[in-house]
C-alpha cells in the first residue's frame, strides 16, 4: 500500500459513462497530482481503466453499493456517478477529508444542470470544486499492448443497450454492404449477447463468417480493434465513444438521446469532421424503449452512406 495520500474517485457504470468521464478523471489528478488515484469502477471495465493515464489503481464496484475499501479514509472522494444522495454516500462512507459531489440535501457542491453534456458537467464539477482546469477534449486512452485482430477494417457496430437505441438490421447491412462494395474490410462488432444480431447484418450484406468480430474479442482486443480502424459507424454505444478516445473516423446514429448531451465533440479532419451525428430528433425519446425511436428510425441508409463517404480518409 502506498503512503500517498489517496483520491478515489467513482464511476461504476457503462463503457460510454466511463470515456465520458476520462476528461474530469484527468482533472481530478491535476488537482491533486501527488495522490494515488483510485478509481471505482466495475470490473469489465478494469482493463480499459487502466487505458486512463490518469489512474493509479482501480477497485473493481458496483453501481449504488459500498465500496470494498481496506485502507484508511482516502484524503479525496469525488462522485462523478450521479446527482443525488444515493451516488453521495458511497464516497461519503469513506469518510475522505474532502468529499466532492453535486449539491443534494446535505450535499453542498456545484448545481446540476440536466441540458449539460456529459463530458462537460463532471468537468464543471472538478473544475469548480477543486478550483482547476478541465479539458472536455482530453478523451483520448492509451493504445492497448494487446494486438488488434485486424488493422485497418471498417467497423459496423449494431448493437445497443436498449431495442430503442438500435437501428434496423437491414440499413445497417445495406450500410456494410456500401462500405464493402467500396473496397473497405468490413467486420461487424458487437458483445458476447450480439452475436446473433452480427451474424444477420453480416449474412444480409453477403459478408462471410470471417466478417464477424462480434463476442470473438476481450475489452482490450476490442480497444485495439477501435484504434486501428478506418472508421466506425454505431448507434449511441459505448463503441462510438471509443472510436472518440482514438479519434478514428466515425458516423454516429443518435435516437431518444440528444447528441448535445452525449455526442462527440467536434473535431475536424483533412476533408471535414471526423465525426459525424445523425439525428432527427426533438429529445423527447425514451433511451430505455423496448421500441425502435421515431427520431432513430428517420435516418436513411442514404444519409449514413453520404457521411461516411464525407469523411477525412483514416491512415
Amino acid at each position: 500500500m502506498s503512503d500517498r495520500p489517496a483520491a478515489v474517485v467513482l464511476r461504476p457504470l457503462g463503457l460510454g459513462d466511463l470515456l465520458t468521464g476520462v476528461p474530469a478523471i484527468r482533472a481530478v489528478r491535476a488537482a491533486v497530482p501527488g495522490h494515488r488515484l483510485v478509481l471505482a469502477t466495475t470490473a469489465a471495465l478494469e482493463p480499459l481503466a487502466g487505458l486512463v493515464d490518469a489512474v493509479d489503481e482501480v477497485l473493481p464496484a458496483r453501481e449504488l453499493e459500498p465500496l470494498d475499501w481496506a485502507g484508511p479514509p482516502p484524503e479525496l472522494a469525488v462522485d462523478l456517478h450521479g446527482k443525488g444522495p444515493l451516488s453521495h454516500v458511497v464516497v461519503a462512507d469513506l469518510h475522505p477529508e474532502r468529499l466532492l459531489t453535486f449539491d443534494s440535501p446535505g450535499y453542498p457542491g456545484p448545481i446540476w444542470h440536466a441540458d449539460e453534456h456529459e463530458v462537460r458537467r463532471w468537468c464543471r464539477l472538478v473544475s469548480e470544486g477543486l478550483r482547476v482546469d478541465a479539458d472536455p477534449d482530453a478523451l483520448d486512452l492509451a493504445v492497448p499492448a494487446v494486438p488488434p485482430p485486424v488493422t485497418g477494417a471498417a467497423l459496423v457496430h449494431p448493437g445497443a443497450a436498449f431495442p430503442g437505441r438500435r437501428w434496423p438490421v437491414e440499413r445497417f447491412a445495406a450500410v456494410a454492404g456500401h462500405l464493402a462494395a467500396t473496397g473497405h474490410d468490413v467486420r461487424v462488432t458487437g458483445g458476447p449477447a450480439e452475436v446473433e444480431l452480427a451474424r444477420a447484418v453480416a449474412e444480409a450484406a453477403g459478408l462471410g463468417p470471417d466478417a464477424v468480430l462480434a463476442g470473438t474479442t476481450t475489452t482490450l482486443e476490442l480497444a485495439a480493434l477501435v484504434a486501428a480502424a478506418r472508421v466506425v459507424v454505431s448507434g449511441d454505444t459505448g463503441m462510438a465513444h471509443l472510436a472518440t478516445a482514438y479519434r478514428r473516423p466515425s458516423v454516429v446514429l443518435f435516437g431518444p438521446v440528444p447528441p448535445a448531451l452525449w455526442g462527440p465533440p467536434a473535431r475536424a479532419g483533412e476533408r471535414g469532421p471526423l465525426h459525424v451525428v445523425l439525428w432527427h430528433g426533438d429529445g423527447t425519446g425514451d433511451p430505455w424503449g423496448t421500441e425502435l425511436d421515431p427520431a432513430l428510425a428517420r435516418i436513411t441508409v442514404d444519409e449514413v452512406t453520404e457521411a461516411l463517404d464525407s469523411l477525412p480518409a483514416a491512415v
